[in-house]
């Protein structure tokens, strides 16, 4: 066997189990999987599968009461599980290098960046300061970050999300390792940075010769980044194989029921929704008989799937394809989902938000401790929009576009600088929360991105809830709180029994339902929903997605959809506006916004959605350099720093003159010089290959 046929790493039969008071749990059970020099192995699964314990266990990093019970972890051949402290030291960070999800946990906040990598060939490698600057200077130009001699001077706080995202990919191929570990490297940037960054790994393993073991929950990410892909489920592999393989030709209902739960192009909230996966993950010491999937599984046959357990089979005719099902070659696997249920067309209403020039600044001071000249950063730039009854309205943009901004002033808990917003007639925009009416609070809720941080830990979730309802003003009595309470419950779905759970003993999904029945209390007409979905599981995803559009069908809310994923836009959305450094530069339907012409700023976020189907194509298109400072916005167009068509304006009118919003079409506009004839030009961004 020549070198390149030699797997960089192979796991054999790897079993991980953790052990405390409560006894052994086994997190990770008979698992093998094999990375080729060059290659990258894509690692999918919901939250506790386990991906995360193999990415550990490669790296021998399991804690005090972690331990690999079985099987091997091979790195060029030589057994990781059964090598000294002193050997593993030398392998860690110089052959094997992981990145971790969150950038800052990996950098030292009190240090340079330039001493934070040039450490990392002076330990490993033994070279001197000025080669080891030689190098870091190389990599953080390969890694596409502006004046690389800044940055080494730079302290951590100093760079962006996704420099310091870039920062730790460089630290982590300072030594040119032979295998690098992603765990979720993504999932904090905005939708542009994190397609920046994956052509970049990319571009990077090509060169540098690095093989990749790549952990996410975005296939879409995993079909662009990987050329093997393996499914886990409650610690075992179910399948894996060549992506397009197990794409194409999935033969695991877990895979499929994944893929059933995510937006692809062609799911439509009302004709074809998504198809939830029923059923709750199985906690270690909670697992059933025989497949572990048995209990969610739509194929499942009793006496033969709970039998006893079942092995991986291989599927014939397509190399290094195996299935742990025992049924892949009995199950149709075109047919359509029978779980899904066509939904009624929401009809949508009169107008109940209008927002009128609205303005938001803030002074802040230039001076480090407080004094100095007043500055002032434009979050909020002239916005106008209207939101109907029974409409969702989605709110895009990256981060530092003035989204959140924009929801804290209609929350109230910001004042507008200038403009007005009125709701139902009613003029809020200069109305601190504080000031504003029990109705007025109570029509206008908010549903926040992380349901771990809204919910009070020592509180019950029916006390919760009625808490809410005694701030509403709903119900005379404790016995009329408490029945409204249960009420809610049943219409986020969740047993009643859970009144009297604490939030710890919930899932992620079930505290965002509470989170939304908490939001509906007061029986709320509009609910602006901050990014509710990112923070969960693929599946839990499509059922709170579906929850929300039931719910809106139900009581004719008014929804605005704050998110950075264009992916669940386009499926729950009726239109879309468009955000860049406080300004709309695109408004209009989500059909509008998804086909040509478009504003260049929404053609770029529309390129860098990663997609889950390897018959769509898509134009490539990277944003270079970052959003400018809301502080220092440039003049005339606020995105022509960074507009691939500023060069097909005559003159420098981009560069000195602010574009007015055109109207393209009915309902829609776009804040662009672009001529009528340059847009006409405009190719669609995404599109569906030809057979």
């Amino acid at each position: 066997m020549t070198a390149t046929d030699q797997p960089i790493l192979e796991i054999d039969d790897l079993s991980i189990s953790f052990f405390t008071r409560d006894g052994e749990i086994p997190a990770v059970m008979n698992f093998s999987a094999r990375v080729m020099p060059g290659q990258a192995l894509g690692l999918v699964g919901e939250s506790g599968c386990g991906k995360s314990t193999v990415a550990l266990g490669v790296m021998q990093d399991l804690g005090t009461n972690g331990r690999v019970t079985g099987g091997a972890i091979r790195f060029r051949g030589r057994d990781l599980t059964q090598m000294t402290p002193k050997e593993l030291r030398a392998i860690r960070g110089s052959e094997i290098a992981m990145i971790y999800q969150e950038p800052m946990a990996s950098l030292n906040p009190a240090m340079r960046i330039e001493q934070q990598l040039i450490e990392v060939p002076m330990i490993h490698e033994g070279l001197g300061r000025a080669e080891a600057r030689a190098r870091a200077l190389e990599l953080v130009g390969d890694v596409r970050l502006p004046d690389p001699e800044r940055i080494l001077r730079a302290y951590p706080h100093q760079l962006s999300g996704g420099q310091q995202q870039r920062i730790v990919i460089a630290m982590a191929l300072m030594s040119k390792p032979a295998l690098l570990i992603l765990d979720e490297p993504t999932t904090a940037l905005d939708v542009t940075v994190e397609a920046a960054v994956i052509d970049l790994l990319r571009e990077l393993g090509t060169k540098y010769g690095t093989s990749m073991l790549f952990i996410s929950h975005n296939l879409g990410l995993v079909l662009e980044t990987c050329d093997q892909i393996c499914v886990m489920y409650s610690g075992e592999a179910v399948e894996r194989g060549q992506i397009a393989d197990v794409f194409d030709k999935m033969r695991h209902p877990y895979t499929q029921a994944l893929f059933r739960s995510i937006p692809l192009p062609g799911a439509n909230k009302e004709s074809r929704p998504l198809v939830p996966i029923p059923g709750n993950f199985p906690l270690p010491h909670e697992r059933p008989p025989g497949c572990n999937f048995g209990p969610r599984c739509d194929y499942f046959a009793e006496g033969r799937c709970d039998a006893s357990k079942i092995a991986m089979d291989r599927v014939p005719d397509e190399a290094l394809h195996e299935s742990r099902c025992l049924r892949w070659d009995e199950i149709d696997w075109d047919a359509p989902p029978q779980t899904a249920v066509h939904k009624p067309k929401t009809e949508i209403g009169e107008v109940v938000l209008e927002v009128r020039d609205l303005q938001k600044y803030y002074e802040v001071s230039s001076g480090a401790l407080g004094g100095g000249a007043a500055r002032v950063v434009k979050a909020n730039e002239s916005l106008s929009f209207v939101a109907h009854e029974s409409e969702t309205l989605a709110i895009v943009g990256e981060s530092g576009c003035g989204k959140s901004t924009l929801a804290k002033v209609l929350m109230g808990l910001e004042v507008a600088t200038r403009g007005g917003v009125a709701m139902a007639g009613q003029e809020i925009a200069d109305t601190p929360i504080q000031s504003r009416g029990t109705k007025t609070i109570a029509d206008l809720q908010m549903i926040f991105q992380n349901p771990f941080d809204t919910l009070n830990p020592s509180m019950t979730i029916g006390r919760q809830i009625i808490r809410a309802l005694e701030i509403f003003g709903v119900g005379r009595t404790g016995a009329e709180r408490r029945e409204r309470m249960l009420e809610l419950l049943d219409l986020v779905k969740l047993p009643r029994a859970f009144a009297a759970r604490k939030p710890r003993q919930l899932s992620g999904g079930q505290k965002q339902r509470v989170g939304i029945a908490r939001a509906f209390a007061g029986d709320a007409r509009i609910v602006i929903a901050d990014e509710p979905v990112s923070a969960l599981d693929v599946s839990v995803q499509a059922a709170v997605s579906d929850l929300l559009m039931d719910i809106q069908r139900e009581k004719k809310t008014t929804l605005l959809f704050i998110s950075h994923d264009l992916s669940i836009v386009r499926y729950l959305a009726d239109r879309v506006l468009v955000m860049y450094l406080g300004h709309v530069v695109e408004i209009g339907t989500t059909e509008q916004i998804f086909a040509p012409p478009y504003h260049p700023y929404t053609e770029a976020l529309l390129s860098a959605v990663p997609i889950a189907d390897t018959s769509i194509k898509k134009k490539h298109i990277v944003l270079e350099g970052e959003v400018p400072s809301a502080m220092d916005p440039p003049p005339g167009c606020p995105f022509q720093t960074r507009c691939r068509w500023k060069s097909k304006v005559p003159g420098n009118r981009c560069e000195t003159e602010l574009p007015p919003l055109r109207t393209l079409a009915t309902g829609h506009q776009s804040l662009c010089w672009l001529d009528e004839a340059e847009r006409a030009v405009m190719e669609p961004v995404i599109q569906t290959a030809a057979p």
